[in-house]
């Protein structure tokens, strides 16, 4: 089972962004609740990868060529949370 969690800014982050990128966001995330972080790789459009420096621990995938979500997945027993941290156009930048 797999249950995502918004941080404060990935919710301020997705009241901000086109409606288009909250589409694509809705779908991304029921993507991954109903198979889990690892089916991501399996499409090339997400291009999921991981991600270093200041965001170690962390991964990306697109939503399209500008737009990023930055999330964080752990595991604990048989559920998998998956914590969105932010979605951004393409800005790595702690805040």
């Amino acid at each position: 089972m797999v249950h995502i969690t918004e941080s404060r800014q990935a919710t301020k982050d997705l009241d901000k962004a086109p409606a288009q990128i909250v589409g694509a966001y809705e779908v991304w995330a029921r993507l991954v609740e109903e198979h889990g972080v690892t089916i991501l790789r399996n499409f090339k459009g997400y291009h999921d990868e991981a991600l270093r420096g200041e965001w170690q621990g962390y991964r990306s995938s697109r939503l399209n060529l500008k737009w990023r979500v930055i999330y964080r997945a752990t595991t604990s027993g048989e559920i998998q949370v998956v914590n969105v941290e932010r979605v951004t156009p393409h800005d790595y930048r702690r805040k």
